[in-house]
């Protein structure tokens, strides 16, 4: 069984998005992301799995998502994604299928260090979802960055709330999200991350990490 990590950017409402956009612009945030995703062992290389929407919203020069791994999904039979001469991007019609792909697959040689969910809504539903007990893939952390304030209420794409999966619910096993100290946060990551509340262009955020407790 797989491990999958989620890495989203949410409001306290979960809101993740507007119009198909991040509502927010955090440059800061942007490079912790890349560098979670991105960081791996000398030898192996991480993955990144997205929906058709959120690998459409990267800007056309930055995807794929360089030294990583690129997973995208689309129910769209006649989708294509780009060149087939690219060797770090992958298309799949389903999220199973996507999950399949990792099991056993390496980059250019290198085996795959840690897969990431990164949206959009329906991609972060369907992995939530996934039993505890799954043969196939199982979340077992979120990295959290938290927007504090603006509460931003124009979002219309929402993650689901993942602290309301619990004791058994949605199929899940038994357990609860619990979050993890800063230190752990750090110390899964392997480098140093800004503590508590951070303040870019007025925009207010935290960067967390929450694990599934059975």
């Amino acid at each position: 069984m797989s491990h999958l990590t989620i890495i989203v950017a949410a409001t306290k409402a979960n809101g993740i998005g507007q119009n198909s956009r991040l509502p927010w612009r955090l440059t800061r945030e942007m490079k912790y992301f890349a560098k979670v995703t991105s960081t791996a062992p000398e030898g192996q290389s991480n993955a990144v799995i997205m929906g058709r929407n959120t690998w459409e919203s990267i800007p056309q020069k930055y995807r794929p998502l360089p030294n990583r791994i690129n997973i995208v999904t689309s129910r769209n039979t006649n989708y294509r994604v780009q060149p087939s001469s690219e060797s770090n991007v992958y298309l799949h019609h389903d999220f199973a299928s996507a999950i399949g792909r990792l099991t056993g697959m390496s980059s250019e040689g290198k085996p795959i260090h840690r897969t990431f969910v990164i949206g959009g809504q329906s991609l972060y539903t369907e992995s939530l979802a996934l039993s505890a007990t799954s043969s196939l893939a199982f979340v077992d952390r979120i990295l959290l960055t938290r927007i504090i304030s603006p509460s931003f209420e124009e979002c219309d794409v929402f993650m689901p709330d993942f602290l309301g999966i619990e004791g058994g619910a949605d199929g899940k096993g038994e357990g609860k999200w619990g979050r993890a100290s800063h230190n752990d946060l750090e110390t899964w990551l392997g480098f140093e991350v800004p503590e508590g509340e951070q303040e870019e262009g007025g925009i207010k955020y935290e960067y967390q990490m929450w694990i599934w407790k059975p």
